[in-house]
Formats: C-alpha cells, sequence, structure tokens
C-alpha cells in the first residue's frame, strides 16, 4: 500500500510540473526575461508589466511578461531590412 502512494503522490507532482504559473515572484520573473531586479521595477513602474501585492510579495503576472516579450519581438526581416 505505501508504494503505491508514493506512486500516486509522484504522478501528481508530474501534473503539477507541467503547470504554468498565473503569476511569478519577483527573480523568477527576472530570471524568466533574463534582466535585473531594477530593470523588472523600471518595467512596472512605466506600466509595462502587470503585478499584483498579496501582503508583501510582488507577483508579476506570466502573461504580462509574455506580453511584453511579444510587444517588443524584431522580426527577422525588419532587422535585415533596417540595418540591424
Amino acid at each position: 500500500m505505501a508504494i503505491s502512494g508514493a506512486n500516486d503522490q509522484r504522478a501528481s507532482e508530474q501534473g503539477l510540473a507541467n503547470i504554468e504559473p498565473i503569476a511569478m515572484r519577483v527573480p523568477e520573473a527576472c530570471r524568466y526575461l533574463g534582466i535585473g531586479r531594477s530593470t523588472l521595477y523600471v518595467l512596472i513602474g512605466q506600466g509595462e508589466l502587470e503585478y499584483i501585492k498579496l501582503g508583501s510579495s510582488t507577483l508579476v503576472l506570466t502573461e504580462s511578461l509574455k506580453s511584453l516579450v511579444e510587444s517588443k519581438r524584431v522580426a527577422h526581416n525588419k532587422a535585415v531590412g533596417s540595418g540591424l
């Protein structure tokens, strides 16, 4: 019985690993974008990233991070045409 319980727990942990978080803490958001903490707070201050406060924690919305990356994305054809 103990082995079955361990297998069930492992299966549920693997399922949770595939769930994308709705929001992430500042250090994770920085790693996600590959930027520093101060740059992340500048983006928040400029209104380019959505965040929520839960107690003293600042959580950045994952969808907001994706939207920022998509909006700043430069297409290959644009970069070649502009001489970048």
